[in-house]
Parts: C-alpha cells; structure tokens; sequence
C-alpha cells in the first residue's frame, strides 16, 4: 500500500509555485502589525522558544491570553503571526490554547492527520513567504483517530469508505515507517512518525519553503501534544 501512494496527499493535481507567487503578490502586502504587548520573535528559535514558553504557562494553569475582544479593532489593520501550527482536526487540539496565544499570534492550518496537502502547503508558504512567520510546528497529538483508522485500515486490509482512504493514504507511511521498530504501542509511535516526517516533507518543498530554511531564516519541527497533561514534546 505504501508505494501507491505520494507522501502525503500532494498528489491531487500539480502546484505551481510561480502560479502562487503572481497570486500572492498580486492583492496580498505584508503588514507589520503586533499583536501583544510580548516583544516579536527575533529569530526561529526565539519563536519556538516562545512557543514552548507558552504551553508550559497552559500546563500550569498560568495563563496570560484570556481570548477576549480586546484589541479587535487593532487586529483590523493587518496581522503579524510570529509562528505557523499544522495541526489536526481533532476539537480537543486548539492550538492557540495549547500554546497560550492570543488571536493574530499563530497562523493555524489543520487537517485530520495533521498532515500536509497541497493547499496547507500553499498556506504555509504565503506565512513564511508574505507573513515572515519563523517557525512551523507539526504538531500530532495523543489519541489521533486518524493514525488509528489508518492502522486499522492496513491491518485490517480494508479500505475505508468514502474519501477516508484518501486520508489513509496520506498517513500509511508514517505508520510503515513506525512498524520497523516494532514498538510496544504502534500508534503512539505512528502519531511521532507522521508528525516528524510530515516536519520533513514541509521542510524540504521548494523553493519558499526550502529557501528560508536554508537561510536560517525559518525552522520546521515536529511535536507532540499529549491531550491528558497538555504538555508538547518535541519529536
């Protein structure tokens, strides 16, 4: 199953990246706008540290972004997010709680799975490309129906109804990569693996996204958000 089909779902019809690029300088201008009152990430890593700095005041309870209206009016002018989340679907994963961010901070694309399609690429790329964004973080998370419909699908060698299996396509060779350690919990290892290889494959698209990381400019990580603490570990 794992050879017939692309990594990742990026197989629905070719992009054009120079086709992207007339679109997004077409209508669509930078605006350097601060959302906070925190000062704006210097670097990729000071974003990701930012980012960690946040889930670790959600863990606590000690939270500083009450998600309230203030600052609506402002937010009108432009946004300025400091970092990009592909995250899933799944309604108990809210990235902006999870890293204790208020609204205009994070530029979020999410898809059951957690895994990268064409148009989550082409929306990362106009973030790094006309946002600046710095960091990108693909974050899994525990209890991933998806990663678990997947193994199901392929142990079961049974195709889901509907476009699922489109969806099992995507995520089946995180999960083949996951079974050649043989780990005591497949789909706590497949959940890792899918987070951590689609960090890669974003990481390596060219040219935006290649370009920046290549400059230093921007970071692609991985990570993993455990529903129970609320804690993300790195991958």
């Amino acid at each position: 199953m794992c050879q017939n089909h692309s990594r990742r779902g990026l197989n629905r019809r070719s992009f054009v990246a120079s086709g992207f690029a007339i679109a997004a300088t077409a209508g669509f201008a930078p605006v350097a706008f601060a959302q906070t009152a925190e000062p704006y990430p210097a670097s990729p890593d000071e974003a990701i540290a930012r980012l960690l700095a946040g889930n670790a005041r959600s863990v606590s309870g000690d939270l500083v972004n009450k998600h309230d209206i203030s600052g609506r009016a402002e937010r009108a002018n432009g946004q300025k997010p400091f970092a990009a989340i592909l995250a899933c679907a799944d309604s108990r994963v809210v990235p902006e709680m999870i890293f204790d961010q208020g609204p205009g901070d994070l530029f979020v694309i999410r898809v059951a799975g957690n895994f990268l399609t064409e148009d989550g690429l082409a929306s990362l790329e106009y973030g790094v490309a006309k946002l600046g964004i710095q960091a990108i973080l693909v974050l899994g998370h525990s209890g991933c129906g998806a990663v678990a419909a997947t193994i199901e699908s392929i142990e079961g060698h049974e195709a889901l109804p509907g476009h699922l299996q489109g969806l099992v396509g995507a995520i089946e060779p995180a999960v083949y990569e996951a079974m050649k350690d043989h780990p005591k919990d497949l789909a706590e290892a497949a959940i890792t693996e899918n987070a951590r290889m689609t960090a890669e494959q974003c990481a390596g698209s060219a040219p935006i996204m290649s370009e920046a990381v290549a400059s230093g400019k921007l970071k692609v990580i991985s990570g993993v958000f455990d529903i129970a603490s609320g804690k993300v570990i790195l991958s």
